[in-house]
């Protein structure tokens, strides 16, 4: 059953994309419930195994049933192309307790049994305190299993953000649509989600928060009603490397241009900041800096600006010399 969200004139202009730390935090929790969502993160499970244990998570695993719905205060759509996880998290907590208890209420009957636990008649009754529950725990979630790793997931989300923005100004928003998920279907002014609940949705002059993730592979999920915005949220190109280690540049480049610079260039598969390059690789941000000019210089990089960031990637040139 097919969920249709409508498009006007006004929509048109008023899609735009937004990278949310929320997002991946509640995804990152979603994929320690579920098996299926494993594949492409077993080096994140092994490495965060020992923190997961010190956490709790039924509270928020109660309220994310396989198919159904999850509170949309949970999760809000990103007010901006890259709010913090701090500014997100505040507006989990200035939930109020009505909203509050109406969304989980709605939650809890998609999980049988779920509405009748003891965590869930205690959610229900006191929806204030659940709020400022599930905000704690998510808190906790982000600095152990999320943080550390956040400007390896930045980057690839960036990525994905700055490809898909080529492909909006080369396509419009059929070119945008057209390979962005298998479920995904956009005509004549109706982005279509299919195997979902029988839904419709008139956009009305706001747009759509187009928001790519780390985590939700194989799925895409799309929702909120008014008065959030209508937001698709769709797996992000890249993540199938996103665990591995850079990789080493040919002997050959490393000759030509030493072991950091040959490194940065063979891993700019994707666009990335100084700051993901960094972390990548190991290395100073001053060095990384430094090294990326030289590569700039030397035309086998181009930089733009997305927002407040700088992203850096490969020219023709430089693909051709790393050897992609």
């Amino acid at each position: 059953m097919p969920f249709h969200m409508r498009f006007g004139a006004d929509d048109l202009l008023r899609c735009r994309f937004g990278i949310s730390p929320l997002w991946e935090t509640a995804g990152a929790v979603r994929t320690l419930k579920e098996t299926r969502l494993q594949a492409y993160h077993l080096p994140w499970l092994r490495q965060t195994e020992a923190a997961t244990r010190e956490l709790d998570l039924t509270g928020l695993w109660l309220l994310m049933p396989r198919r159904g719905y999850t509170p949309d205060f949970l999760c809000p759509p990103p007010d901006g192309p890259l709010p913090s996880f701090d500014e997100e998290l505040a507006r989990v907590r200035a939930t109020g307790p009505g909203a509050a208890r109406a969304e989980l209420a709605r939650s809890l009957a998609d999980t049988p049994g779920a509405a009748d636990s003891p965590q869930g008649r205690a959610m229900l009754a006191h929806p204030a305190r659940a709020v400022r529950e599930l905000a704690d725990l998510y808190e906790r979630v982000w600095h152990a299993l999320v943080a550390p790793y956040w400007p390896r997931l930045r980057a690839v989300l960036e990525a994905d953000v700055a490809f898909r923005a080529r492909r909006l100004a080369d396509g419009g928003l059929t070119g945008l649509f057209a390979d962005l998920h298998p479920s995904l279907s956009w005509t004549k002014g109706t982005l279509t989600l299919h195997r979902q609940t029988e839904h419709d949705r008139d956009l009305a002059g706001d747009g759509l928060v187009l928001a790519p993730s780390v985590f939700v592979w194989p799925d895409v999920a799309a929702g909120f009603d008014a008065p959030w915005q209508g937001t698709v949220v769709y797996p992000a190109r890249g993540i199938g490397g996103l665990w591995q280690a850079p990789r080493a540049g040919s002997d050959a480049l490393v000759r030509l241009l030493g072991a950091n610079r040959a490194a940065i260039l063979g891993g700019l598969g994707e666009p990335a900041t100084t700051t993901a390059l960094a972390d990548r690789h190991g290395l100073a941000l001053s060095s990384v800096s430094s090294h990326l000019s030289v590569l700039r210089d030397a035309g086998l990089l181009t930089s733009r600006r997305y927002g407040h960031q700088v992203l850096y990637e490969r020219t023709p040139l430089g693909t051709a010399l790393a050897g992609d």
